[in-house]
């Protein structure tokens, strides 16, 4: 099979002496893997870095089999932010979070909009809060809706509202419940907005499922004490 496509680099490992194989989360084929050969030489090497947008030229045999990539960088993503250590570690969580939960070979337009969405908006004042959403949206996108909305009519002011969802007790900040998208929040909202939408993705994708939460979004909510 043989197609192009634009695409995000999710991981990267590996692959024999001078190759890695790489997973890319492809506009038209959703999340896909391949073999780069010469991705170690410092050309290829130098721009194949997680969440830099690529060009891909996809050639393989079967559906079956793995394939092969011919990559080119569109736009360099992660070296803008190599000191700034939370918008690094933010689209570290990204790459590793997509890559670990989105199907093989299915598209999400709707998911790839998104997430193309967030990286053209790093720049603002009000990233993690436009993170924070980002993730709310994934979590729908991907099958189960908190179904927040209920819980608006209940709101009354606070910063933080308990409510009860399937049987786990959350604490949600009031801005997230009324999609209230703003540059005025306090660290200490930020984290717990983290930590709920951490909670909530364990608790319906990882742990389900026997998989490994992503240590860089752990780290994320550590900047924001």
């Amino acid at each position: 099979m043989n197609w192009e496509d634009e695409c995000y680099l999710l991981s990267k490992s590996k692959f024999r002496e001078n190759a890695n194989i790489i997973n890319v989360f492809s506009q038209s084929k959703g999340k896909v893997s391949g073999v780069v050969y010469g991705g170690n030489s410092r050309k290829i090497r130098n721009y194949l870095q997680l969440s830099n947008k690529l060009f891909i030229i996809h050639n393989s045999k079967s559906e079956n089999k793995l394939g092969y990539f011919k990559t080119e960088l569109l736009k360099p993503i992660s070296p803008l932010y190599f000191n700034d250590k939370e918008r690094t570690t933010a689209l570290l969580s990204l790459c590793s979070i997509l890559n670990i939960l989105l199907p093989e070979a299915q598209p999400n337009e709707k998911i790839y909009k998104s997430f193309e969405n967030f990286i053209n908006s790093i720049n603002l004042k009000n990233w993690i809060i436009l993170y924070i959403f980002f993730e709310l949206n994934l979590i729908r996108d991907l099958g189960y809706d908190p179904n927040l909305d209920k819980f608006k009519n209940e709101t009354k002011g606070d910063q933080i509202k308990k409510v009860k969802i399937d049987n786990f007790l959350y604490e949600i900040p009031e801005f997230i419940i009324l999609r209230n998208v703003t540059n005025e929040i306090s660290n200490d909202l930020i984290k717990k907005s983290l930590y709920f939408t951490r909670n909530i993705i364990q608790n319906k994708f990882f742990i389900p499922n026997n998989l490994l939460f992503p240590r860089s979004r752990v780290l994320l909510e550590n900047y924001f004490n």
